[in-house]
């Protein structure tokens, strides 16, 4: 694909130099539509991004679109703080309705904020109030966010390092298959908690993904989280499940966590809650952790009602029968994954792993900067790839759980070229 130049400079001189995304995807983004979105030049890309997550049942689904524009040209809420609102308690009541009473969920449900860190912080500022105790256990290359308190229990040092002050009370456990099946599950971290003289002060709460999106897509076995599980109740910690990217049938089931049989004390969810890209974020939790005062935990844009409607409306088409959508993600996490297997027996010397689950998946090379050349590489071939883990070391593939079969069998051609041609430029 020939690309002109695009004009740059108004980015490069007045936005801040924290911009990232932009620098791999050198184009003036214009228009989207499903799963594909278009530079102002016209230029077509095939989007395996999805808005880090955000974007799950594609660009400007118009249904979706249809709800939202009937909502505005009606002159509904646009803002209302936390105000009961008739947006608001149409959402409620589907969610209700259609996610947790299916799964048998009690939740009660907080709208901490518009982002996924705002729920993070709700559910550890929470999780520490119940239990009267600071310290939060996470994980090894976790990734909960960008405020103080989600970086204190994210792994990256690099992310870590932006803070600029002591990232305090949490402390890192090993995630699943840290030590490649040589050392058993918990052994470590239990052995802390019995031992007076450990150092490690009793947790309020463990901080979990059911696949570390950020970290290098590293899948938890049902197993190691049903432990987890049960060494939370054992030793009277709170169980939250950090369901941001991973929620919102990404994984296959509504909750990540759904497969393992497990029901954490709490979940937060983002992304994807909107359905339409929309700034929106729950903080879910059984009823008798909800001991908050009002007004206790607040903020302005809490309230993003447009969001509402748009989730609502989500629910509502995919989510009504909820067995229909985990089986076509469910379908196409098999395609994908069939497609990886023949670039791994393709290239036995260059990919060390492919791992995923649902339509979340990472391909992990021996030479860590591979994984930017591949991606690079597809973009100049018309697809929007990123890297994922604490090295960038790892290829991610996370297209809308909408894409059609023929649009993902396109994308998986263009990142087995990209592997074969930046294999040759070595």
């Amino acid at each position: 694909m020939t690309i002109t130049q695009p004009d740059l400079s108004v980015f490069e001189t007045v936005e801040s130099e924290v911009r990232s995304y932009c620098r791999s995807w050198p184009a003036v983004f214009d228009r989207a539509q499903g799963s594909r979105m278009y530079d102002e030049d016209g230029h077509a890309y095939l989007d395996f991004f999805a808005g880090a997550g955000s974007l799950n049942y594609g660009h400007n689904n118009p249904v979706l679109k249809r709800a939202l524009i009937d909502y505005l040209e009606r002159d509904g809420v646009t803002h209302g703080l936390d105000m009961s609102t008739s947006a608001k308690r149409a959402f409620l009541e589907s969610f209700q309705e259609l996610v947790l009473r299916p799964r048998d969920l009690p939740y009660k449900v907080m709208f901490p904020g518009p982002t996924g860190t705002n729920a993070v912080e709700a559910a550890l500022k929470l999780a520490r109030k119940v239990k009267g105790r600071e310290a939060i256990v996470s994980f090894t290359n976790a990734f909960h966010g960008m405020s103080l308190g989600s970086l204190a229990v994210t792994g990256n040092a690099f992310k870590r390092a932006g803070a600029g002050v002591p990232l305090v009370h949490g402390t890192p456990m090993p995630f699943d298959n840290y030590f490649e099946g040589t050392v058993p599950d918990f052994l470590w971290f239990e052995r802390l908690l019995e031992d007076q003289g450990s150092g490690l002060n009793k947790p309020a709460a463990v901080i979990v993904e059911t696949v570390q999106g950020e970290g290098g897509i590293n899948v938890a076995r049902p197993e190691w989280l049903r432990a987890l599980a049960d060494l939370c109740v054992r030793q009277d910690m709170l169980l939250i499940v950090d369901d941001i990217q991973m929620g919102c049938g990404r994984t296959g089931a509504f909750f990540s966590f759904e497969e393992a049989g497990v029901v954490p004390d709490i979940v937060t969810l983002s992304k994807s809650i909107s359905g339409y890209g929309l700034p929106m974020s729950l903080c879910l939790f059984r009823p008798e952790l909800d001991i908050w005062e009002p007004g206790e935990h607040n903020g302005t844009f809490r309230g993003n009602n447009p969001a509402f409607v748009t989730a609502a409306a989500t629910l509502e088409t995919y989510w009504s029968d909820g067995s229909a959508m985990e089986k076509q993600t469910r379908a196409r996490g098999e395609q994908v994954e069939e497609a990886l297997i023949s670039i791994t027996e393709e290239n036995p010397d260059d990919v060390r792993e492919y791992r995923g689950r649902g339509l979340v998946w990472g391909m992990e090379f021996h030479e860590k900067a591979r994984a930017g050349r591949v991606a690079q590489r597809a973009f100049e071939l018309g697809l929007l790839i990123e890297t994922s883990g604490p090295e960038s070391e790892v290829v991610k593939l996370l297209p809308a759980l909408t894409i059609t079969p023929e649009e993902l069998d396109e994308g998986l051609r263009i990142v087995a070229r990209a592997v074969r041609e930046t294999a040759e430029t070595v």
